[in-house]
Parts: structure tokens; C-alpha cells; sequence
């Protein structure tokens, strides 16, 4: 019986020996699946994990790691927590609940959560890791990290280093705050720390070349890419930053434009097909295309999306912004009111507002539309060619005074993006609204000349700039019959603009017709200088014969002569 025991025990032990075996391995392959950003299977993994191994608080991490990765911040934190009641001094779970509270915009919970992570490390490493992952987490819809964000991230992951000097995801995890803040020395250094640590690593050759790319090198970078699959040819993030190097190299370079966003379509393609193809996956494709301008792509790939009874709702997102650029502008309404009325609000960000004002002002409801193009202006007032589109849509509407006041607004607030158009539509604006019975009318005629004073200054040959101010400026004669002349420059300048750039079109001819009929009647009732007024009626009418002034002005000129005889 005593060896039966005794040979029972060994047995055991060996079964237990065998099975934390397993477990590590099964670990480890989760944690490179996540590497890997093969999520679905991390996940299925790792809920195998959870179940076989419950014991095990790093499983359940890594769990919501993945839910945080996938976008799913509710599901993570509820992993989270089951961590810390098997272990409530885990420290990686905490720097999870801090992740979690940060993307929610719990910035005292965050700070909470990450400062017990902290507090229980010990010489593990990696809750310092985790925890400067999740200060580099994005949180604003440009997707760049804060100066504070980074400096919290450097902060810890420096207190890391000192526990752990040779932890190689620290070190990347490092490169990539220094990276975010444009401090490439620093990181570039951290990232050459750890392909010195571990030669065989392609995410480090990957972030050094993301680095190269944010110093516009893209040959280095590519090099970087070649460098990691050379390494590994099946590690799908070389790829994925590979493709977003060909579009950044695209919009750089306009020659290379055509070529290199072809060719990083065709990257993020094999990047989805090494990961697991899954929704999640295929939401980065689609978050790509949106940056990529390749909207055409992006519809059918969200319209698939749509269709999988799982899918994660920013499907319709999507589905939403790629039926606007594609001018399905119904089917991209319908599309946007899904995601805005069943997303979480959190999840709500001020581009999804911009392209609501827009669908909406597409499908007809102007007003309501460019109330939601103001809101999105209340949230992110960055977007300044928005301005634009409200002044553009008003103009339409034939609210001019609104519009006149939106143009202004675009010319104040529009920075490098502003043109003389905008200015010259702002002239034109309050031109039209002008309407001399409202209170404060002359402040709206003062409005347009200075509009318009501005494009002849900066665009002294822009004829018609000449002559929108010289009707501006005869609404200043209030009194018909003793007029004081403040057009009569402006005629004169529109005559000298418009003549000098030879043959003139039938609008100009038009135009011009309009201010002889101006000098001409200046000249006749002003001057009283009847040969003057002949000669620029006469051009006028050489110009345009069915000016009815002109037409006057002969009829008149000759039942005077009949009477003289």
C-alpha cells in the first residue's frame, strides 16, 4: 500500500508539474497572440484560461487586456475585478481598472488604480509596464497622447526600469511615450536597448521604424518592416505600420501619392489576413481606410460589418462616413441615427456630428444640420473648415446676413486654411443681406467693404472684387438725387481691371456696361457734363445695347435734341 502511495504521489506530482507546464506555454502563446494583435484568438484562449486556471489573476489581465484592445472597456473591467478577487493584491489588475477608469475619463480612479499598481509591484515589472501602456492609451479623437499623459508614462516606466533594466516590452513601452512627445533620441535609444536585449524581437524593429516614419524616413522605416519580418514573416503588425507608412509617405510626396496608397492597401490586406480576421480586425482596416481617404474600399468592408449580428456598433460609423463620401447620402442618415442612438454617449466623438450636420444638410434639413454642425464645433473647435460648410449652406439657404456672419467666423478662426474666396463670399454675403429699413444697416455695408477691401489688397487683380465693392459703396448715397460719388473709384478700377485682361466675356461685358451707366449719370447729374455722359453711355452701350439705362439715356438724349430744333 506504501508504494501504491508513494507511486500515486509521484504520479501527481508529475501531472502537476505537467500542467503548470501547459499553463505557462498557454500564456505565453495568448500573450504572443496579443503581440501578434490576434485578438480573437488571445481571447479564446485566455477564457479557456480563466476556467482551467482560475487561480491565476494574470489571466484574467490579459483578458481585459484584450477587451480593452478590442474596445470593449465594460467587459475588461469586469475581468479586471474577477483578477483581483483571486488575487487582491494584483497589481496588473489594477493598472487595468486604471486603464479602464482613464478611458472613461476617471481621472481620479485612474490615478487611484494606477498608484496601487504600483504599490504592489514589487519586483514585477510588469504593472509598470501596463500601467505606462495605459497612459499612452488614446483619448481624444486626433488619437495623440498629452504632454502630462506622457510624462506620467515616462515617470513610471523609469521606476520600472529600475526593477527590471532588461524587461524588453518596458523598454519598447518606453520608446513609445518618448516616441508620442517627438523626443526620438530617447526613443530610439529605448528601442535599441531592447533589439540589444533580445535581437529576435520585431516589435522593436516595428516601433524603431514608426519612429523613422514620424521623421518623414520612410526608406529607413520600410527597412525596419523588412528587418522584423525577417524575423518573424507571419507577425501581422509590421505590416499594419508598414501600410501606415505608404499612406503617410502618399500624402507627403504627391507623386508617390497613386503608387503607395495601392500599396498600403495591400499591406493592411495581409496585415487582416495574418491576424484573425476578425470584426475588431477588420475595424482597424476600416479605421485605416477613413485615414487613407479610401472611402470607396471602406463601404463595402463596413456594410459587412453591419451584417454580423456581433459586430461591435461603430460598424454603422462607418457604414455612416463612407456612404457620405461615397453620396448615398440617405443610407449614411440612416446609418449615423443607428450608431448615435444605440452607442454608449462615451463613445459619441465630435467628427460623428460633423458628418450627422452633413448627411443631414444632404438629405434636406439644412437647419438641422448646421445645428449639429455647431455642436461638433462646441466639441472639438480645431475643425475650423466647418465654418465654411454652415457659411456655404446659409449662403444657399439665402440667409445672407447669417451668412455673412459664418464667412466672418471662417476668415477670423480658419487659420492657414482660409482663402480670398472666403473673405470675398463674406463681402458678397452681407452685400445681399443688406436691407437699408433694418436697424444697423450701414455696419452691414461697412462689413462687406472691408471684406472686399481685403481681397483687392491682397488680389489687386481681381476685377470683380472692383466692382461688388463699387455697388456697396453707392448704397452709402442715400440721397438719389444729390449723390456723393463712393462708387465712382471703385467703377473707374473695375474698368481699369477688367479692360487690361483683354476681350472681355459677356458677364464682364455686363459689368462693364454697369459702371459706364455709373459714370455716365454721375457725369450728367453731378458734373453736368452732357459730352462726358455721351461718351460713357456710349461705351456702355457698345457693351451691352439692352442696358435699360443706356436705352434711357439715348431715348432721352434724343427727344431733347427734337425739341431743341
Amino acid at each position: 500500500m506504501k508504494m501504491i502511495s508513494k507511486i500515486a504521489k509521484a504520479t501527481l506530482g508529475l501531472v502537476l508539474i505537467g500542467s503548470s507546464s501547459v499553463f505557462a506555454q498557454s500564456l505565453a502563446d495568448a500573450k504572443k497572440a496579443i503581440d501578434a494583435e490576434q485578438y480573437q484568438k488571445a481571447k479564446s484562449m485566455l477564457k479557456n484560461l480563466t476556467a482551467t486556471q482560475a487561480d491565476k489573476d494574470e489571466n484574467f489581465f490579459y483578458l481585459g487586456w484584450v477587451y480593452i484592445k478590442q474596445d470593449y472597456s465594460d467587459s475588461a473591467k469586469a475581468a479586471f475585478n474577477k483578477g483581483i478577487a483571486v488575487n487582491p493584491k494584483s497589481g496588473l489588475n489594477y493598472a487595468g481598472l486604471g486603464a479602464v477608469a482613464r478611458l472613461d475619463k476617471d481621472k481620479a480612479g485612474a490615478t487611484t488604480n494606477f498608484n496601487q499598481a504600483v504599490a504592489l509591484a514589487g519586483k514585477n515589472a510588469k504593472p509598470y509596464v501596463f500601467v505606462g501602456k495605459a497612459y499612452l492609451l488614446p483619448v481624444t479623437t486626433d488619437g495623440k497622447v498629452s504632454v502630462d499623459d506622457a510624462s506620467a508614462a515616462i515617470a513610471v516606466l523609469q521606476k520600472g526600469k529600475v526593477v527590471a533594466p532588461k524587461d524588453v516590452e518596458l523598454l519598447i513601452t518606453l520608446g513609445d511615450a518618448y516616441a508620442s512627445q517627438i523626443k526620438s533620441n530617447e526613443a530610439y535609444q529605448a528601442y535599441s536597448d531592447a533589439s540589444t536585449i533580445d535581437p529576435k524581437n520585431p516589435a522593436a524593429k516595428v516601433a524603431t521604424g514608426v519612429l523613422w516614419r514620424y521623421a518623414n524616413n520612410f526608406e529607413d522605416s520600410e527597412k525596419q518592416f523588412q528587418d522584423a519580418l525577417a524575423i518573424d514573416p507571419n507577425y501581422g503588425p509590421a505590416y499594419r505600420e508598414w501600410a501606415e507608412t505608404d499612406n503617410r509617405w502618399a500624402t507627403t510626396d504627391p507623386k508617390m501619392a497613386s503608387v503607395k496608397i495601392k500599396q498600403a492597401v495591400e499591406e493592411y490586406k495581409k496585415y487582416i489576413s495574418l491576424t484573425d480576421q476578425s470584426p475588431e480586425s477588420q475595424m482597424r482596416y476600416a479605421d485605416f481606410l477613413i485615414s487613407a481617404g479610401q472611402y470607396a474600399e471602406l463601404q463595402p468592408v463596413a456594410s459587412d460589418l453591419v451584417k454580423n449580428a456581433n459586430s461591435n456598433l461603430r460598424a454603422y460609423r462607418y457604414q455612416a462616413y463612407a456612404a457620405y463620401e461615397n453620396k448615398d447620402y440617405p443610407a449614411g442618415l440612416t446609418a449615423m441615427n443607428t450608431w448615435m442612438t444605440k452607442a454608449d454617449p462615451k463613445r459619441i466623438v465630435p467628427r460623428d456630428y460633423l458628418y450627422l450636420g452633413r448627411l443631414q444638410m444632404k438629405t434636406g434639413t439644412d437647419s438641422v444640420g448646421i445645428n449639429t454642425l455647431k455642436k461638433a464645433l462646441t466639441m472639438d473647435s480645431t475643425q475650423t473648415d466647418v465654418y465654411g460648410e454652415i457659411a456655404k449652406s446659409l449662403f444657399q439657404q439665402k440667409k445672407y446676413l447669417q451668412a455673412g456672419d459664418a464667412y466672418k467666423l471662417v476668415t477670423v478662426k480658419g487659420g492657414r486654411a482660409v482663402k480670398l474666396t472666403d473673405y470675398f463670399y463674406e463681402g458678397i454675403s452681407y452685400y445681399y443681406g443688406y436691407d437699408e429699413k433694418k436697424p444697423g444697416a450701414d455696419s452691414v455695408i461697412a462689413k462687406a467693404d472691408s471684406a472686399f477691401s481685403y481681397v483687392t489688397q491682397k488680389a489687386p487683380t481681381t476685377s470683380d472684387a472692383y466692382i461688388y465693392r463699387a455697388r456697396v459703396n453707392e448704397l452709402k448715397d442715400k440721397d438719389r438725387n444729390n449723390i456723393v460719388g463712393y462708387a465712382k473709384p471703385f467703377y473707374e478700377k473695375y474698368i481699369e481691371v477688367a479692360t487690361a485682361k483683354g476681350a472681355p466675356d459677356d458677364k464682364t461685358k455686363k459689368n462693364l456696361a454697369e459702371a459706364y451707366v455709373y459714370l455716365g449719370t454721375y457725369a450728367e447729374f453731378k458734373e453736368k457734363d452732357l459730352a462726358k455722359a455721351t461718351d460713357n453711355y456710349t461705351k456702355a452701350r457698345d457693351n451691352d445695347p439692352n442696358n435699360k439705362q443706356v436705352v434711357a439715356f439715348f431715348a432721352r438724349k434724343a427727344g431733347g435734341a427734337g425739341k431743341s430744333k
